[in-house]
């Protein structure tokens, strides 16, 4: 008996096979056939669109996730900080001679 090499799948495959099991026309096992893949991987491929199924719904039409919240005032605070590192960087290498033009 051989062995055969790992295989990915993708997510187009994947979810054809899961709908194809929802829709029930044909067993698990004759899918598992038709599409040269273990039984138990159409199972599992059939939970996980029954799982993520409820998050096409929640967002809405034409919504976008959500994106995380950003917090303006440490935003700004760090671009003063590197502000004020560059500066005295310049000023030490102008003193030092080695920065011949200002950018």
């Amino acid at each position: 008996m051989t062995k055969r090499t790992r295989r990915n799948h993708s997510s187009a495959f994947k979810a054809k096979v899961a709908l194809a099991a929802l829709k029930g026309e044909r067993t698990i096992a004759q899918l598992a056939d038709q599409f040269d893949i273990h039984v138990s991987q159409v199972t599992t491929w059939k939970d996980q669109l029954l799982a993520g199924a409820v998050d096409v719904f929640d967002a809405g039409p034409g919504a976008k996730p959500a994106a995380p919240e950003v917090d303006i005032k440490s935003l700004h605070a760090k671009i003063g900080e590197l502000t004020l590192e560059n500066d005295f960087l310049e000023s030490a290498l102008g003193k030092a001679g080695l920065l011949s033009a200002k950018r």
